[in-house]
């Protein structure tokens, strides 16, 4: 940026300041000159700072003399140079605080310090000081001692520069009726510029990643599903034709709620689950060969997949309804081991297609679109099995961020044993859930799941929202 051009972004503060800066000047002698409050002196030596007009030098020792327990540091040294150097031999806690004459805290603080700093050893309640510890030649009082204020070249050219005062800094509606701004310069903006951050209110981002989701179902025409976290087992598994004694089924996999039972849905739905569960009713299947129990599907569950509400859904439709799509996108509670991928708590993007002209094609089509959406450019896919599908299919994505592919899609075609009991008749529904938790992950660039909802607000404020 030429002089000129660096004139032309000058802010009224900076031009009253440029003007006495012949030479290195303190702060308040700045103030007492250009009749600024501190705060507008000190935001155009900073602002004059980042063009590389001038370098400010922070004389420390002013800013110590303003406080009761610096001025004295400075004194009689700092609490961690005593303890340091009352360790002329192995010493324990009292012995120190007596030779060194420090208080508790003073004492509690400097032992802090100093081994985080490796200067000291802590051996059977006795401290001794270490090498690096006795090379230690610089005290902190010795620094804070040093902080002169310079001139760069660039600010002493600029100030034998005769500096404007008729720029416009803001423009207004009376400036363009009085057309005041005729034979003046609007001031140059500088964008690049460094700005205090601003941390305006948002949604928490694996909120923001949950809305974004469901707009993109929302978008490709899919109505959402909703219901409660609270399931009777019926929906969670046996609609979707999950033997009652599958191992998801035991209380190490599943929450159950305690001395409470829910109440089934209608006698046709439950007879014909019974049935397939039984022999297979209709379904061309054999069933799993077992006495279904009315008891076990009235358990409630904390839900495991929002897949119940696709199982409910099925269950409600009507002929006329069909060709439809649908999307839920919530939280599920598995009892897991937690790691870097897993958590006792996950949400989960549901969905379903009813469509006698459905295939498999059209399934692994709609998962790409919305892994590609949710900002992943690497899907692969391979054979899996689940109770309910056939034929059924894992995804993965690649995270860009841990250089892995990561397990986030689980889907397939919904066999009859599921989809004739609830509709009345067997035509292709596609299906799936896919790992949100998973998915946030690599869109805000975090690497452990568990980091999703520790809530941290440095974290949350520095989070980028969420756009694409």
């Amino acid at each position: 940026m030429s002089i000129k051009e660096l004139i032309e972004t000058l802010h009224p503060l900076e031009r009253k300041v440029l003007p006495i800066l012949k030479e290195d000047m303190e702060l308040k002698k700045i103030i007492e000159k250009t009749k600024l409050k501190d705060v507008e002196a000190m935001r155009a030596l900073q602002w004059l700072q980042n063009k590389d007009v001038l370098k400010i030098k922070q004389d420390l020792k002013e800013v110590i003399s303003l406080d009761k327990n610096g001025e004295e540091y400075i004194k009689t040294g700092l609490p961690e140079t005593k303890f340091l150097k009352s360790l002329t031999k192995e010493l324990n806690f009292n012995e120190i605080k007596e030779k060194a004459n420090l208080t508790d805290e003073e004492f509690n603080i400097s032992l802090g310090l100093l081994k985080r700093e490796d200067l000291i050893q802590i051996k059977n309640n006795k401290i001794k000081i270490t090498e690096k510890g006795k090379s230690l030649k610089e005290s902190k009082e010795e620094f804070l001692r040093k902080l002169p204020l310079e001139t760069k070249d660039l600010g002493n050219k600029l100030i034998k520069e005769k500096i404007p005062d008729n720029f416009i800094d803001t423009l207004t509606t009376n400036i363009l009726k009085t057309n005041s701004w005729k034979g003046k310069k609007f001031r140059r903006y500088d964008i690049k510029i460094n700005v205090p951050k601003i941390y305006p209110a948002k949604r928490h981002f694996v909120n923001q990643s949950i809305e974004y989701a469901k707009r993109i179902w929302l978008d490709l025409g899919f109505k959402e599903m909703q219901g409660s976290k609270v399931q009777i087992g019926f929906w969670n598994f046996d609609a979707l034709f999950t033997a009652q004694d599958h191992p998801v089924r035991d209380i190490q996999d599943t929450y159950y709620i305690k001395n409470f039972n829910g109440k089934l849905p209608s006698k046709d739905i439950v007879e014909r689950i019974k049935k397939t569960h039984e022999n297979g009713w209709t379904t061309g299947s054999k069933g799993w060969q077992y006495s279904w129990d009315e008891k076990e599907a009235k358990k409630n569950v904390l839900r495991t997949h929002t897949t119940c509400l696709s199982a409910e859904t099925l269950s409600k439709l009507k002929e006329s309804d069909i060709p439809a799509k649908f999307f839920s996108v919530g939280k599920n509670f598995r009892n897991e081991t937690m790691d870097f991928s897993h958590g006792f708590e996950l949400n989960q993007s549901e969905g379903i297609v009813i469509d006698k002209n459905a295939n498999f094609k059209h399934l692994l089509g709609y998962l790409r679109a919305f892994a590609n959406k949710m900002g992943y450019g690497r899907v692969r896919f391979r054979p899996a099995y689940f109770p309910y599908t056939e034929p059924s299919v894992e995804g993965d994505v690649y995270d860009s961020i841990r250089k892995k592919w990561i397990e986030v899609i689980a889907a397939g075609i919904f066999r009859p044993e599921v989809v004739k009991p609830l509709l009345g008749k067997d035509i292709p529904v596609l299906a799936w859930g896919n790992g949100l938790d998973r998915m946030a992950m690599g869109m805000h660039g975090i690497k452990d799941i568990r980091d999703l909802y520790k809530n941290d607000l440095k974290q949350m404020k520095n989070m980028k929202l969420w756009l694409k």
